[in-house]
This record gives structure tokens, C-alpha cells and sequence, in this order.
């Protein structure tokens, strides 16, 4: 199989041309050309055969040398973009692919275009004092969470392939002085374009106009060409579109963890998986991110730091369009999307059409009184059909994480005897109500478990993610509540942006 790239971004937008070491601040260009460094011993142990459909690949024993950045075929033109972003808040000045770089782009039979992307494969000029690696427990993670995503119906960058390579990376997982060396790998990753909010502010923030419009029209002519011409509407979509994508996030309990500007992509896709987490007790206020202590990227605050992302979109977007209103009026109805789409969802997972009645309000209200898998008990409140005389059903019983004082359990049963006087849609519960997530315990085993050599733990885990609503019997390992024993484990609960 002949694996052909094209190099639309390199010819089209200025960038640094001279492949040269060293971290700098790059100015006036969208990106650096860059070459991946060569690893000891590449070895491929994961593959997404949907994810190379899209590129109408297969499986071959050459992908471990051309992923694990040892072989640059003659039509790769690799590089590493150039931008910034707001980290928690705050202006962090340039950041850039640190450590990822795409190959190039691969057009299929369809005529779709994707980018190819190494992440992991070596230093770039934007990893300043970092070796541009990535470990092993980083890696699956993206590797899992992006196939996961893209089989739940939620929108996603995708990956392709994980190459173990051979080699030891230095990390201080949590930041406290105990650095430790952990195997590598490289994650491939694959989008219509891995543009994120940053790569426009960096061109506004240093008031280089001539390449954020060269940017603009640029990203506009090929993912949004229906806007040709027009930011105002490019703006609005992509308002929209980030919206949609944050209720979704919120219909299947998901926190990404580090919602930095650099962090959102400009289509509207999940991107970034870092240190991502899953509710197990539904729990407003749950971040997975040890450095969250502000509670900023928590999972309620999710949708407030979208609006709060896309505000800083449209500073840097206001330079080639003088009049911030129209701007401002997208930003505003953001929330009327978010609400229309996260008010769908939720009245969904209960099988119900959207009301006022306050029937959802106060179930959501019950579950976060007393810890109570989200996941669980939502996808068995479907199994559930009438009240025994006292007492929880068994199905719902499951999801608690300890036993209920007398009081809840009865104000349970009074919502219960409300709900199940509904006409509920029971097909529609099933279809919006996943019985398996990546939880991160489950996650952290599938990576204890490459850790210690079994080559064959991701694949494994991926084929199970491939059917996330599908029926699972009670005792199924994977359509548990999260263990004690995970309850404080670092990788099961508390992660950071160390990878």
C-alpha cells in the first residue's frame, strides 16, 4: 500500500521553511517545518481499524517505523504549529505543538481531507524547557478516550494508531519532587484540522493582522466554505457547534480537565485528551485535574468556560472585522444553544420530552445528595418498571455508593412513583444512556496491564468501547460502580497534565 500526503497547510499559510533545533519564540507564521526523532525500537500496540478507514489504510508491518516517527516518507512535509492560549485564565503567550507535529494531510476516496498527527515523536521550537515525549499512561489514555468518544456520537478528533518506543521518559507525575522514568510511546492522531482557539490569538496578541487573516480565510474556505467571506457567520457556527459539543460532554458526565483556549478546537471537536475524567458519583464540582484547584474546568463549569473561551475567540477575531456586535450577539446566544441541546439530552436520558415540570430538576437534585453512579443509575432507570412495596428497586440500588439513610430512600421512592407514571421512551433511554464509559479505573488497568507487556490489553478494552449503549449484564466487570480501591489511586481519580 502507497501512503500519499499532501502538504495544503505548508504551501498555503507562511511558516518557518529551515528545520532547525531549538526552542524560540517563532514570529509571523503559522508553523515551523520540524522532523520527528528517530526512536530506539518502535513497536505498534494499538491500531483503530475505523479511524484508518478514514484514510483508506490497513494494518501493515511498516506503520510501527512511519508512526513511531523513524521513517518520513518523501511526500511528508511535517511541521508543528505555531500558537497561544489563556491556561487557566490567564494569557500564556506562545505555546505551540510542544510535542506533536503533523505529517501532512491524507485526502481518501471520498475526496475528505485529514491530518495526520504524531504526538509524542520528539522536540519542536515550541516545547521550550520539555523533551517533546509523551509516556506510555498518557498515551493509551488519549488513544482509548478518542475512539470511546467517537462511538458514543460525540464529536471528536480520532486515533489511529499507539507505537510503544522502546525507550524510558522522565516524568514527575504529580508535580511533588518524585520524577520517575516510564515507558514511551507516540499516539497518531487524525482531524479535518487540529486549529484550536490559540492559533488565533497569537497572531491578535501581537497584533500580526496580515497572518490571522491569512488564518481566518484559510480555515473558513476549508472547513466552514459555506461562510466564505463572512467571519460574523463563521463565528456564529462555531459558537454554536462549541455549545452543542459541551452538552454533550454534560449527557455522559465527561470533564476534559484542561479547557485552556489552546485546548478547544475551532470545528467544534473534542480535542486534547489530557488529564480527562469521567463522573462516577454524579458530582457537580468533580475536576479530575490535581492542578484545578480553583475547580475552574469542573464538569457544571464546563459550559460557562465555553462561552468563557469563545469570548476570547472573538477578541482576536475583531481586528478584521471592526464591529464587535454582531460578535457579541453570537456570543450571547451561545447559551440558547447550549440550553436547547443540554435541555434535550438530559430530558432524554429520563426518556421524556423536554417540560417545565420540575421532575428532572429534582431527581438531578436526589442524585447529588447521596453519591450515586450516573452512569449506572441512568442507564438501569430504563430496567426499572414499578415499586416493590418498600424499599429501592434492585436495578437502582447498584448505583449507590453506600447505603441511603431511611429519609432518601423514601424521597427517592416518591419521585420514582411520579416518574414511572410517565410514558416513558424506553428505546430513546438506551440510546442516549451509555453502560459503558472509559472510566479511568478501568482505563488505568488496561495501562497496568501494557505496562507489564501484554500487547494485547488496548485493542481489547477498544473492542468493548465500540458499543457503549449496548445491554450489559449486571455482573459484567465493565458495567460496574467505580471500586474503593480506585476511589484515591492516582490514575483513577486524580491525574494531572503530566504526559
Amino acid at each position: 500500500m502507497e501512503l500519499i500526503f499532501d502538504d495544503l497547510w505548508v504551501r498555503t499559510l507562511p511558516g518557518e521553511q529551515d528545520i532547525r533545533p531549538g526552542s524560540r519564540q517563532v514570529y509571523g507564521q503559522c508553523y515551523s517545518r520540524v522532523l520527528p526523532t528517530a526512536v530506539r525500537k518502535p513497536g505498534l500496540i494499538a491500531w483503530s481499524a475505523e479511524a484508518a478507514q478514514l484514510l483508506d489504510w490497513t494494518q501493515s508491518p511498516e506503520m510501527a517505523e512511519i508512526l513511531g516517527g523513524n521513517r518520513v516518507l518523501e511526500s511528508m512535509k511535517p511541521y508543528a504549529a505555531c500558537y497561544g492560549g489563556h491556561q487557566f485564565g490567564h494569557w500564556a503567550g506562545q505555546l505551540g505543538d510542544g510535542r506533536a507535529m503533523t505529517l501532512g494531510e491524507v485526502v481518501n476516496g471520498r475526496g475528505e481531507r485529514w491530518e495526520v498527527q504524531l504526538k509524542g515523536a520528539g522536540p519542536t521550537p515550541y516545547s521550550r524547557r520539555a523533551d517533546g515525549r509523551a509516556v506510555l499512561r498518557s498515551s493509551v489514555r488519549e488513544f482509548l478516550c478518542s475512539e470511546a468518544m467517537f462511538h458514543l456520537g460525540i464529536p471528536t478528533t480520532r486515533a489511529l494508531a499507539l507505537v510503544g518506543t522502546g525507550e524510558g521518559v522522565m516524568r514527575d507525575m504529580f508535580y511533588d519532587g518524585h520524577p520517575e522514568l516510564e515507558p514511551g510511546a507516540v499516539v497518531t492522531r487524525l482531524a479535518p484540522t487540529f486549529v484550536r482557539f490559540g492559533n488565533f490569538e497569537i497572531f491578535a496578541s501581537r497584533n500580526e493582522v496580515d497572518v490571522l487573516r491569512q488564518l481566518t480565510e484559510f480555515v473558513i474556505e476549508q472547513h466552514y466554505p459555506q461562510h466564505r467571506g463572512d467571519i460574523y457567520a463563521f463565528y456564529d457556527e462555531v459558537c454554536r457547534r462549541t455549545a452543542e459539543l459541551m452538552a454533550d460532554w454534560m449527557r455522559v458526565g465527561f470533564v476534559h480537565g484542561v479547557m485552556n483556549t489552546d485546548n478547544l478546537s475551532i470545528l467544534g471537536w473534542t480535542i486534547d485528551y489530557g488529564p480527562y475524567g469521567w463522573l462516577d458519583p454524579y458530582q457537580l464540582d468533580f475536576t479530575p485535574n490535581t492542578t484545578d484547584r480553583n475547580l475552574r474546568y469542573s464538569y457544571a463549569n464546563q459550559p460557562r468556560i465555553g462561552q468563557w473561551n469563545l469570548a476570547r475567540l472573538a477578541e482576536a477575531l475583531l481586528p478584521l472585522v471592526g464591529d464587535e456586535k454582531p460578535l457579541q450577539a453570537s456570543l450571547d446566544h451561545y447559551l440558547v444553544h447550549f440550553e436547547k441541546r443540554h435541555r434535550e439530552n438530559m430530558w432524554a436520558k429520563i426518556g421524556l420530552p423536554p417540560s417545565n415540570d420540575p421532575l428532572l430538576a429534582d431527581l438531578l437534585n436526589l442524585l447529588e445528595d447521596f453519591e450515586t453512579d450516573m452512569t449506572i443509575f441512568f442507564r438501569n432507570l430504563a430496567r426499572v418498571r414499578e415499586l416493590e412495596a418498600e424499599g429501592l428497586p434492585r436495578e437502582l440500588s447498584r448505583a449507590f455508593y453506600g447505603t441511603p439513610s431511611p429519609e432518601y430512600i423514601e424521597k427517592m421512592r416518591i419521585w420514582l412513583l411520579r416518574y414511572l407514571g410517565q410514558a416513558r421512551d424506553l428505546e430513546l433511554m438506551n440510546r442516549v444512556n451509555p453502560s459503558l464509559i472509559p472510566r479511568n479505573y478501568l482505563v488505568q488497568q488496561v495501562i497496568d496491564r501494557c505496562a507489564a507487556g501484554d500487547a494485547g490489553a488496548v485493542n481489547e478494552f477498544l473492542q468493548q468501547l465500540r458499543q457503549p449503549y449496548r445491554e450489559r449484564a449486571e455482573d459484567d466487570p465493565l458495567f460496574q460502580p467505580r471500586p474503593d480501591w480506585a476511589r484515591n489511586r492516582p490514575g483513577c481519580s486524580a491525574l494531572s497534565c503530566s504526559s
